[in-house]
């Protein structure tokens, strides 16, 4: 029998609507709002993460059952479940959007497991809430695949993230217009379950500021701190400040992270920031094939790319900023959330350069260093260098004998690469006269740069794949990539979960640029 230990504190603590109802409506006054996820007619168990049952002290058995499915799909409660939906705001695209809140998420409790941990579960696709506007609440496979993955994903790499506990299909379409040009159509439909300490979002916080319920605000940043941040003491200035100043720490560091490993969010709203810097909301995300600072996978933002790679660190910053905004309708002095984006500056130019510094295999970062690694990514840019192909490869560069051809299977095209030859072999003479100023050893810096260059990343492409696989049925191919996501820096990879982009998955839908449609 599935069962779980439930302390629902967000809906015991705060205030809510109890009366269930799904007519779309502002919800003033209130953090959350009762309601039950919509019944499906076929549910089936698709994949499930092992590591996260465990971390629910969930048995294998467990996840098989009958129970767990009916549960998982929306079709019934656990004993302890209660089921809400929360109120936030949001900018989006640089614009303040009102009312936003969980259209197509429904909570289900805080799990506390048997080490002590916390565990918010949270099913999205499970029908309709009172802020899913004109949307059905549901979503499609394709998403929602997407998301199992990439929560996974994201994991090993060892970057915060929400999880992923199951995936399961409903057996009902879907009308979803993926491109957003007309052609609706009807898609298979899944339920997801998310799994995380907190889904707090930044929007949390501005919808109380914008609608002037400061009363509401104050409570919830007292419930978000003694719950999330227990680490965090002092008098009520100090605790404020201190609390801002972490949450600005650990959103700078979360940046730096997908920069790392070359992943876009892709829609960067506030409210799609959480409070705990994690990666939330996994939508038309992408990881950069051939580098370029200015891509985007999201279509909507093909135009402006205010989400692409290059931009990511001065859109949280600005989130931030917003953030900032509502809380100073509470906060005793508005210094000390000036001090916390001052925090945000210091912090992310540090853990830049202590990334790059890993990437690059130097020991130490010095400032001449910054000539040096912005010429190749100028290169790298030019010649359509593949980022995650480049970096494991120049981690098999000699210090004192560096070969140009290593780096030869990074290109994408290799009439690129000979046209570009010499620029690259300047620059890799230059690299090595700088790894000779430090003392190491080309198979001590070899291990440390695979440690932080993965050689695995879920590429788009073999996203696709495996929607267009489990669409058939067959999830073999999501088997795969959840293997290959667990250990994402072994060289231990079959080459066709390793392979550059190829040339069909270029311009294919899904592979190259995806919609917010799910």
């Amino acid at each position: 029998m599935v069962q779980f230990s439930f302390d629902n504190s967000f809906i015991n603590q705060l205030p809510g609507y109890h009366e269930v109802s799904l007519r779309p409506r502002q919800t003033h006054g209130v953090c959350w709002s009762k309601i039950f996820p919509t019944p499906v007619s076929k549910p089936t168990l698709l994949a499930f993460s092992s590591e996260v049952a465990n971390l629910l002290n969930l048995s294998d058995e467990d996840v098989h059952s009958e129970e767990f499915l009916e549960a998982f799909s929306g079709n019934s409660l656990l004993p302890g479940m209660e089921s809400y939906a929360t109120c936030y705001g949001g900018h989006q695209f640089g614009s303040w959007a009102g009312q936003l809140g969980d259209g197509r998420a429904i909570g289900l409790g805080e799990v506390i497991n048997s080490a002590g941990e916390r565990w918010e579960l949270q099913l999205k696709g499970a029908g309709p809430t009172p802020y899913s506007r004109r949307g059905d609440g549901r979503a499609v496979l394709r998403s929602s695949l997407r998301e199992f993955l990439c929560s996974e994903a994201m994991h090993h790499l060892g970057i915060p993230t929400t999880r992923a506990l199951s995936l399961i299909t409903t057996g009902e379409p879907v009308i979803r217009d993926m491109l957003y040009d007309g052609n609706s159509k009807a898609e298979p439909g899944a339920v997801i379950c998310r799994v995380a300490p907190s889904f707090t979002r930044f929007g949390h916080f501005e919808i109380y500021a914008a609608r002037g319920e400061y009363d509401l605000l104050q409570q919830l940043v007292n419930f978000t701190i003694s719950r999330d941040f227990p680490n965090i003491t002092g008098s009520q200035t100090e605790i404020l400040a201190n609390w801002f100043r972490e949450v600005c720490e650990r959103s700078a560091r979360l940046v730096v992270e997908w920069l790392r490993v070359g992943f876009v969010h892709g829609v960067l709203n506030t409210d799609n920031m959480s409070i705990l810097g994690l990666t939330i909301d996994f939508g038309p995300y992408g990881w950069m094939d051939n580098f370029d600072p200015n891509w985007t996978p999201n279509t909507t933002d093909a135009e402006f790319h205010r989400y692409c790679l290059g931009k990511q660190p001065k859109v949280v910053r600005w989130n931030l900023e917003r953030l900032a905004e509502a809380l100073a309708r509470v906060a005793p002095s508005k210094s000390i959330l000036e001090d916390g984006l001052v925090h945000f500056d210091e912090t992310l130019q540090n853990t830049i350069t202590t990334m790059l510094s890993a990437k690059f295999g130097f020991l130490k970062w010095q400032d001449e260093d910054v000539d040096l690694v912005n010429l190749v990514f100028e290169l790298m840019t030019k010649a359509e260098v593949d980022m995650t192909e480049f970096f494991r490869r120049l981690a098999d560069i000699k210090q004192h004998s560096p070969n140009l051809e290593i780096l030869r299977s990074a290109f994408y095209q290799p009439d690129i690469y000979e046209s570009h030859r010499a620029f690259f072999g300047n620059w890799l003479q230059r690299y090595s006269t700088r790894l000779s100023m430090q003392e190491d050893t080309d198979g001590s810096r070899r291990l440390r740069m695979n440690l932080v260059n993965p050689r695995f990343v879920l590429r788009n492409y073999l996203a696709q794949q495996a929607i267009d696989a489990a669409t058939l049925g067959d999830t073999s191919v999501i088997e795969k990539l959840m293997e290959a996501a667990r250990n994402p820096y072994s060289d231990n990879h079959s080459s066709d979960l390793i392979a550059k982009r190829p040339e069909w998955a270029i311009n294919k839908p899904g592979c190259s640029m995806l919609s917010c449609s799910s």
